[in-house]
């Protein structure tokens, strides 16, 4: 517990046995309540490493997509109670030691969303990630902004917690299984008027760490674009679409306590 709040760390997972224990050993147990990992029908030993690890993963028969690998990490964390969820991907992309900041500034802040940002600290090129990407980042998230009316400093991030009233009110099963869910899932916060603070985080990019191609990244970006102008049609009442209806599919799950 932190300040009385129940917090569960998710790790969806794919062919993360080579770095799973190095970022479940960082983070902050005295912190965080459990933590769920889901693996999504990885070719390596992922699932072992995580008993080895003292877990207990929810494995995917088959592959159902980064999209939906969250969609069952967030059903677990909730149905054990979180109050705080935070997304953590286990291939040490993304530092565990942000986790007490992340969840401070929602138990103890006024957000309902904290992002880790690559892009705030200036450090995202020195931290290897490649020149296109940052080039693509930088203007998809202008053209975010533009057609959101938004202010942050990137879209993009894996890194990510929330309050469980956020995942409990998105209709998450609305969205797709793909990358692109990341987006569609911003876009609904940012529709359903969620307060969203951002804070400074480096990220690593080295052979373990997962990354998509050229290919998929240009995929993913059409995507995003496709999601900012929904969200900005929908926003001014020109469209309607089944990923902003308050009314859409949610999340099921039952209750562990």
């Amino acid at each position: 517990m932190f300040h009385g709040k129940r917090v569960v760390v998710v790790m969806p997972a794919y062919n993360a046995a080579r770095t799973l224990e190095r970022t479940v050993r960082e983070i902050p147990l005295d912190l965080v309540d459990e933590i769920v990992v889901t693996d999504d029908a990885s070719s390596d030993d992922t699932v072992a490493e995580a008993r080895r690890l003292g877990l207990r993963p929810l494995v995917h028969p088959e592959n159902r997509g980064y999209g939906g690998n969250q969609k069952t990490c967030y059903a677990e964390a909730l149905r054990r109670g979180a109050d705080v969820v935070v997304m953590l991907h286990p291939d040490y992309q993304y530092t565990p030691k942000l986790l007490p900041s992340m969840i401070g500034l929602l138990t103890d802040g006024p957000f309902d969303v904290v992002l880790g940002s690559r892009i705030l600290g200036g450090s995202a090129l020195a931290g290897g990630m490649p020149r296109y990407k940052y080039v693509a980042n930088r203007l998809l998230t202008a053209i975010q902004n533009l057609l959101a009316g938004a202010k942050l400093s990137e879209y993009h991030t894996g890194y990510r917690a929330f309050k469980s009233e956020v995942l409990e009110a998105l209709p998450l099963l609305e969205n797709s299984d793909d990358f692109v869910f990341d987006n569609q899932m911003l876009a609904q916060i940012l529709f359903q008027g969620f307060r969203i603070g951002e804070i400074s985080c480096p990220a690593a990019y080295f052979e373990e760490a997962s990354s998509i191609d050229f290919r998929r990244s240009l995929r993913y970006g059409l995507g995003v674009l496709g999601v900012s102008v929904q969200h900005f049609l929908q926003r001014i009442g020109v469209a309607r679409f089944a990923i902003f209806d308050p009314a859409g599919k949610r999340l099921e799950y039952g209750d562990a306590r």
